[in-house]
C-alpha cells in the first residue's frame, strides 16, 4: 500500500490531456494506427511525464549504484541487445529515438500482447503499468498484484498497488516512493497520473 495520500491532481490531469492530443496531432486514432512515429496517447503520457522526468539524461555512460550496472540515456541498459559499457555516448536526439521505440516496442506492445484488455483500460492506467514495466520489468509488471487489479476492473486499486515497487537492495527507497506515487515539485509521480485519469 502506498505510504502517502494517493489524489488526482491537476497538473495530472493535464499530462493526460496533452498526450491525447499529442497522439491525436502525431496521427494516432486507434490501436491499429498506432507505430512508433504514432504512439498511443498511453506512450506519450508514460515517455514525457513519468519516464524522462524520473530517469534523467545521461549522454555518457554512468554506473547506477542502486542497479549496480551502466546506463546511458533514459535509463537504457542495453544498447543493440548488449549492455552499456564505460565510455559510451550518444546525443540527446539520439537518446529520444531510442527511448521513444524501447518504450513503444519493449514495454507497451509486450504489455498488448500479453496482457487481455490491456488496451481497455484507462489510458492513465495504461501508462502507469508501461512506466512501471520500464523501471522493474515487464514480467514484474505483468505478474503484478497491480495488473491482477486492473484486470478484474480495480482501476485504483491497481493504480496504489503499483506503488509497492519502492524498494532498491530490499530497502525503500525515497526517490521511488516519489516516482511511484505523487511525484515532487517537478515530476509527476505514477500513483497521481493513474488515478487523475478515473472517473471519480
Amino acid at each position: 500500500m502506498p505510504i502517502n495520500k494517493i489524489t488526482a491532481s491537476k497538473r495530472g490531469k493535464a499530462a493526460l490531456a496533452a498526450a491525447i492530443v499529442a497522439a491525436g496531432v502525431g496521427g494516432w486514432q486507434t490501436f491499429k494506427d498506432s507505430t512508433p512515429a504514432t504512439p498511443p496517447p498511453a506512450v506519450v503520457l508514460a515517455t514525457n511525464t513519468l519516464i524522462i522526468p524520473w530517469e534523467g539524461l545521461a549522454l555518457k555512460s554512468h554506473w547506477d549504484q542502486f542497479a549496480k550496472i551502466w546506463d546511458i540515456c533514459y535509463g537504457e541498459t542495453l544498447i543493440n541487445g548488449k549492455p552499456v559499457q564505460p565510455g559510451m555516448s550518444f546525443t540527446k536526439a539520439e537518446c529520444g529515438a531510442m527511448l521513444k521505440r524501447r518504450v513503444f516496442n519493449d514495454y507497451y506492445m509486450p504489455l498488448v500482447r500479453k496482457v487481455p484488455k490491456f488496451t481497455n483500460f484507462p489510458v492513465s492506467v495504461q501508462a502507469a503499468m508501461v512506466s512501471g514495466a520500464y523501471n522493474f520489468g515487464v514480467g514484474g509488471m505483468i505478474g503484478s498484484r497491480a495488473m491482477a487489479l486492473a484486470l478484474d476492473g480495480k482501476y485504483r486499486e491497481a493504480c496504489e498497488a503499483q506503488t509497492a515497487w519502492n524498494k532498491a537492495g530490499g530497502q525503500v527507497v525515497n526517490g521511488l516512493v516519489k516516482r511511484r506515487e505523487m511525484g515532487d515539485a517537478q515530476r509527476i509521480g505514477e500513483a497521481e497520473v493513474c488515478v487523475s485519469g478515473l472517473t471519480p
